[in-house]
């Protein structure tokens, strides 16, 4: 029996960084589906303090409408220099919501005298993961690096082109998908969801 879940986002990229990690580790009978697959519901806004209060809303408020169990993550960039800012508003850091080159331009802009050994930071990302029944799992990954003085790199989104991960040469948007699944905030934090979803999958 194949198992829906629905991942609250419509970004195709996360949809498939999930489906990649499933069939790695040998998870069959789930189909994932994203929110462009189900009828259209209220999603709440991201108001949440923290990463897991967005995470987990998101879940809650697609499981509630769907009827299908929901994964939702809730991630950004926390730079150091910036006293983890911009945290959960790294999405619309520039004001406007998803503008990467904006925002990748504002960050730079805001680093600009701060000297490569203050340059440090690091990806997060929260997964909540909210079954029927009202099971609730949140896990978090990190991903350490510094922040470039110039974006290169045409892969990944977001602040993938500005972010250098501890102990590599080049950004994240110079590797590979899988090679950024391995090591990636997301990659980290969904490899800790997956006791989970292999239990839903023999549900």
């Amino acid at each position: 029996m194949t198992r829906r879940l629905l991942v609250a986002s419509r970004n195709a990229k996360k949809l498939n960084e999930l489906r990649r990690i499933l069939d790695e580790a040998g998870i069959a009978g789930i189909e994932i589906v994203g929110l462009n697959d189900v009828p259209a519901y209220d999603e709440a806004p991201e108001t949440g303090a923290t990463f897991e209060e967005n995470a987990l809303a998101k879940a809650r408020d697609g499981a509630a409408a769907t009827g299908l169990a929901c994964v939702a993550d809730d991630s950004g960039l926390e730079v150091d220099a910036l006293n983890g800012m911009p945290g959960v508003l790294s999405a619309r850091w520039s004001g406007r919501h998803g503008d990467d080159a904006a925002n990748n331009a504002l960050l730079l802009a805001q680093l600009t005298d701060v000297p490569d050994e203050r340059r440090g930071g690091r990806f997060v990302s929260t997964c909540a993961l909210v079954a029927p029944g009202g099971v609730e799992t949140v896990v978090r990954g990190e991903w350490p690096g510094t922040i470039a003085r110039k974006p290169v790199g045409d892969g990944g989104f977001g602040y993938d082109p500005l972010f250098i991960p501890d102990g590599g040469e080049v950004t994240a948007a110079q590797l590979t998908p899988a090679e950024k699944d391995a090591v990636s905030h997301r990659g980290r934090a969904l490899a800790r969801l997956t006791p989970a979803l292999a239990a839903l999958a023999e549900g």
